[in-house]
């Protein structure tokens, strides 16, 4: 994880403690980097996560599908004879 201090220093302990914060308060984000900006008593914390990979999810013929790799021949005809409509 990449941490920036801006304006003063602070020991790693303390950094330490705000990457602990950041994975409690944000436990189902995976955190890229964090900014830490000192100002007077006060500390801002930005996190910047890291990007999530997207799985397109399809309804096709009443079923929520990912891939047509468990589909049958059937079921993939049925898919490839349909008509695409541009958005």
């Amino acid at each position: 994880m990449d941490v920036k201090v801006i304006g003063g220093e602070i020991p790693q302990e303390e950094i330490n403690a705000y990457i602990d914060y950041g994975k409690k308060k944000y436990s189902n984000k995976k955190i890229a980097a964090m900014t830490v900006t000192l100002d007077g008593d006060f500390v801002d914390l930005r996190y910047d996560f890291a990007d999530i990979p997207f799985d397109r999810i399809r309804r096709i013929t009443g079923y929520l599908v990912g891939t047509l790799d468990r589909f049958n021949n059937g079921k993939r005809a049925e898919e490839r004879d349909r008509v695409k409509h541009s958005v």
